[in-house]
């Protein structure tokens, strides 16, 4: 079980910043995939930035260049700071967790590998 608690949300004015922060617990492993997602009204939801274990990140083409993902392997945290943001940024922002899956010798299965999602937090880009 992994737990996602996700901060930073809130209203700001076209050309704003803001960071989101999401910290995992539970379960956590500092190898996992961890990344961001959003919902914006009637669209589907869809990346907008992942980072590796190893800090290999992608960027959806919409954000490139204007936000910046980044974690801390220690706490097993993720952020996201988001610069010149426009109001098509506007949506729920997801936190999201993969734990890495692994073969276990002792019971010869494939174990790990589950996704884990934070409840959102709301980003509005408005004048």
């Amino acid at each position: 079980q992994v737990q996602l608690v996700e901060s930073g949300g809130g209203r700001v004015q076209p050309g704003g910043s803001l960071q989101l922060s999401c910290v995992a617990s539970g379960r956590v492993f500092s190898d996992s995939d961890m990344g961001w997602y959003r919902r914006a009204p009637g669209n589907q939801r869809e990346l907008v930035a992942i980072i590796s274990a190893d800090g290999t990140t992608q960027y959806a083409d919409s954000v490139k260049g204007r936000f910046t993902i980044s974690r801390d392997n220690a706490k097993i945290a993720v952020y996201l700071q988001m610069n010149r943001l426009k109001p098509e940024d506007t949506a729920v922002y997801y936190c999201h967790y993969k734990e890495s899956s692994f073969y276990h010798e002792a019971l010869e299965t494939t174990l790990g590998g589950d996704e884990y999602w934070g409840q959102g937090t709301q980003v509005t880009v408005f004048s």
